[in-house]
């Protein structure tokens, strides 16, 4: 796929996966093989669309509004890569953490490589202390 096809791909990802919640949207751009890392805690890699979903159930169950900004998206070859920020209020207890209803603010940045139509591999790094301490500021201060 041209470069410019493959964000198109990526802003729909962000858009449909991230800011509407449209789980389907996860089948139909990721790869059943696709090997993903940084999106979840240190050495965990997701393999699939199922794997994914677990992380995916998870976040949005503690931040059922989060909306995504993607603040720089550029691609080459078959990779694309997304600054992007996030805002979202912790109103569920799916990290282990009971809701707070503290507002959050991240950022990060996601890279993925693309084969035909679909997100083959990807690698995230996204600012999951800041996210701690916004949400359980005495308990990431103790650590």
């Amino acid at each position: 796929m041209p470069v410019e096809e493959n964000i198109v791909l990526m802003r729909r990802w962000f858009k449909e996966v991230w800011n509407e919640g449209r789980v389907q949207t996860i089948y139909d751009l990721v790869d059943e093989n696709v090997i993903a890392v940084g999106q979840d805690a240190p050495g965990i890699e997701i393999h699939g669309p199922a794997d994914f979903l677990r992380l995916y159930n998870r976040l949005r169950g503690a931040f059922p509004d989060i909306k995504f900004t993607l603040e720089d998206t550029f691609g080459a070859d078959d990779k694309v890569m997304v600054r992007w920020s996030a805002v979202a209020t912790h109103t569920g207890d799916h990290l282990g953490i009971p809701a707070t209803n503290r507002p959050v603010r991240i950022t990060g940045i996601t890279v993925v490589r693309i084969a035909k139509g679909k997100i083959v591999q990807a690698w995230d790094n996204w600012d999951q202390l800041a996210l701690m301490q916004q949400v359980a500021p005495a308990a990431a201060a103790a650590h």
